[in-house]
C-alpha cells in the first residue's frame, strides 16, 4: 500500500472551527494529506517553512492583515505551481478578481462535487475512503450513491433525519428525508430567507414613502438596509454551511444512525443555544462564565453537579460558538461515561488569566474509571480543534481518576475587537 506521505498535500484555511474540521474531511476523501490554517498569516508561515503544498483551499472572509482573496493572490504570485480553490458564503469575486486558473465555489459546499473539482485539479489521491457497514465509521454522505446502495441493501431505513436551527428567536426545522439530499433541503431554506429578506426591504420602503421622508434620506435608509442585508445574507450562509457540517461529519463517525440522529440534534441544540446568547447579549459583550453557564444548563438542571469559578473576561461572538461547541461535547461525553454518568460525580470548570494567557480546566471527580478511547470520533476532534482555533493548545487527559481538559490560549485570541467607528 502506498504510504500517505506520497499524496498530495492541501492547505485547507477556514477561521470557523466545524467548517475547518468539514474542508478537512472533503481533502482527506479525495485522497491528499490536509494541512489546516486559521488564517492567511498562518497559511503564510506554512508556506514559507515547506515546498510540498499542491493546492490552497481557503475561505474568502477571514481575520488578520489579509482575507482570502489577498491570500490567493500572494500565493500566486510567490508559488505560482500551487492551485487555488476559494470559498465563500458573501463574497462573489469575478474572473478578474481571481488569480488565473483558481476556482470559486459558494458556501454550504457540495461534499462530493469538491471532492471531484480537488481531484481534477491535482490528480486522483492516493488515499482512498472505502464505507463499510463493519467499520466504526459510517461515511454516509448524499453523494455517495454506493453506500446508499449498501444501507438500502442492509435493510436500514435512512429517513427523517430532525435537523433544527435557530433564526433570531423562531426555530426552522429542515427535515431530511431520503429521497431528499441534505444540500436541497438547506438550499430551500436558504432561498426561503432570502424572500423574506427582499420582502423586508420592500415593506421598509413602502413604510418610508408613507412617512413623507425624502429622496436623500431614503437612498441612505437603503444604503443601510443593503448593508444589513448583505451581513444578514452572509450569517445565514454560514449558518448553513455549519449545519451541513455538523450533520455530516456527525454522521460520519456514528456507529449506527440513532446515534448519529442524537449526535445531530445535541450540537444543533448547541449552536442554537450559542446563538440565544449572542442574541440576548446583541453579538457583543458576551463572557466566558455566560457561555459556560448556558452551554451546562441542559446537562445541569439545578443539580449543582457543575461546580464553576473564573474571572470576569469578555469573549468574542466567534469565540462563544467555538467555546459553546466545545462544552457541549465535554458535558455530552461525561454524562454517557464519565462523571456525570453516576450520582456522586461532579464536574470542576475554572478559568484564570494571567500574563495576558487565559488557563481553562475543566475537572471531573468521582466518575468511574476512565479508560482512553480506542478511535478519534468528531467530539475529540472538535475538543482539540479548540486549541488551534484559539491560537493556543489543548490537552486531553484520560486519568483514570477522571477525565481532564485543559486549553491555553492567548487571551487577545478570544477577546471581542473594537469596533471601528472612523
Amino acid at each position: 500500500m502506498t504510504t500517505p506521505e506520497l499524496s498530495p498535500i492541501v492547505l485547507v484555511v477556514e477561521d470557523e472551527m466545524l467548517l475547518r474540521m468539514r474542508a478537512v474531511d472533503i481533502v482527506e476523501d479525495a485522497g491528499f494529506v490536509p494541512l489546516e490554517a486559521v488564517s492567511a498569516d498562518e497559511a503564510i508561515e506554512i508556506l514559507e517553512s515547506r515546498d510540498d503544498v499542491s493546492l490552497l483551499f481557503t475561505d474568502i472572509q477571514m481575520p488578520g492583515t489579509m482575507d482570502g482573496l489577498k491570500l490567493a493572490h500572494a500565493v500566486h504570485n510567490r508559488w505560482p505551481h500551487i492551485k487555488i480553490i476559494l470559498v465563500s458564503g458573501q463574497v462573489r469575486p469575478t474572473e478578474s478578481d481571481k488569480p488565473a486558473d483558481s476556482r470559486f465555489f459558494a458556501k454550504p459546499v457540495e461534499a462530493g462535487h469538491m471532492v471531484a473539482q480537488l481531484q481534477d485539479m491535482v490528480g486522483a489521491g492516493v488515499l482512498q475512503v472505502v464505507p463499510s457497514l463493519q467499520s466504526a465509521d459510517i461515511s454516509l454522505t448524499e453523494q455517495n450513491r454506493d453506500l446508499r446502495d449498501q444501507l438500502q441493501q442492509a435493510g436500514i431505513d435512512a429517513q427523517a433525519l430532525h435537523l433544527e436551527t435557530v433564526n433570531n428567536t423562531e426555530k426552522q426545522q429542515l427535515i431530511i428525508d431520503e429521497n431528499q439530499p441534505l444540500q436541497d433541503a438547506l438550499t430551500t431554506e436558504n432561498d426561503s430567507l432570502k424572500l423574506a429578506l427582499e420582502q423586508a426591504g420592500i415593506d421598509a420602503k413602502a413604510l418610508l414613502v408613507q412617512a413623507g421622508i425624502d429622496a436623500e434620506e431614503r437612498e441612505a435608509a437603503d444604503k443601510l438596509q443593503d448593508l444589513i442585508h448583505a451581513e444578514l445574507h452572509h450569517r445565514i450562509k454560514n449558518t448553513l454551511a455549519t449545519v451541513s457540517a455538523i450533520a455530516n461529519q456527525s454522521i460520519r463517525t456514528a456507529t449506527s444512525l440513532a446515534h448519529a440522529n442524537a449526535a445531530i440534534d445535541g450540537r444543533l441544540a448547541a449552536l442554537g443555544r450559542a446563538h440565544d446568547l449572542l442574541i440576548q447579549v446583541s453579538w457583543s459583550n458576551a463572557t466566558i462564565e455566560s457561555t459556560v453557564r448556558s452551554a451546562i444548563e441542559p446537562f445541569d438542571q439545578g443539580s449543582g453537579r457543575f461546580v464553576i469559578t473564573g474571572d470576569t473576561i469578555p469573549i468574542s461572538s466567534n469565540s462563544v460558538i467555538a467555546f459553546a461547541m466545545t462544552l457541549n461535547e465535554l458535558c455530552t461525553n461525561t454524562t454517557k461515561f464519565g462523571a456525570l454518568s453516576v450520582p456522586e460525580g461532579q464536574v470542576h470548570i475554572a478559568w484564570q488569566q494571567h500574563d495576558g494567557r487565559l488557563r481553562f480546566l475543566w475537572t471531573e471527580t468521582g466518575g468511574p474509571r476512565v479508560n482512553e478511547p480506542t478511535r478519534r470520533s468528531f467530539g475529540t476532534r472538535m475538543m482539540s480543534s479548540l486549541g488551534q482555533q484559539l491560537k493556543g493548545a489543548v490537552q486531553l487527559d484520560y486519568n483514570p481518576a477522571g477525565f481532564i481538559y485543559t486549553l491555553e490560549v492567548p487571551v487577545d485570541a478570544i477577546s471581542p475587537k473594537p469596533i471601528n467607528t472612523a
